[in-house]
């Protein structure tokens, strides 16, 4: 029997056997888990990277940054971050912010591989993807929040 609270589960192992000594224990039911697992363990994978100076687009940064300044609200780790989860793999897309200066290149083979070894480490599902679409690069002199701006005249 499988329960959900709004989220979505996928099946991610089986255990059918027969009943008694001849299958471990470990193997006997189901384990589920839910997308919205699968997405915070991205999302803090990706920000463990050096190089990565925040996740998600524009809007959903803005968004995060007016969230953040209410008192004990803590910013959401899932931002930028989507995974679509079968009943053995799982794709994940990333929006990201790229420290200046670095190679994007480098950063985003980094954010891959873990990425990758931490949702395989933690849930067993095969990552089939990691998609990453960097939308902004951070420079040094930006405050968060504030948008850059350009103009020939001050």
């Amino acid at each position: 029997m499988t329960e959900t609270t709004g989220a979505t589960v996928r099946t991610t192992e089986s255990g059918a056997g027969a009943r008694g000594g001849a299958t471990a224990p470990g193997t006997r039911g189901r384990t589920t888990i839910a997308d919205d697992v699968v997405a915070k363990i991205a999302g803090m994978a990706a920000r463990e990277v050096p190089g990565i100076h925040a996740l998600g687009g524009g809007l959903a940064r803005t968004m995060g940054a007016v969230r953040e300044r209410v008192p004990g609200r803590r910013p959401s780790v899932t931002s930028g971050v989507k995974v679509e989860v079968g009943e053995r793999q799982s794709a994940v897309d990333l929006d990201v912010v790229v420290e200046y200066g670095l190679s994007i290149t480098e950063v985003a083979g980094d954010v891959r591989e873990n990425v990758i070894a931490s949702i395989e480490r933690m849930t067993g599902l095969e990552v089939v993807e990691v998609n990453i679409a960097v939308n902004d690069v951070h420079l040094p002199d930006e405050e968060e929040g504030e948008e850059p701006t350009v103009g020939r005249v001050q």
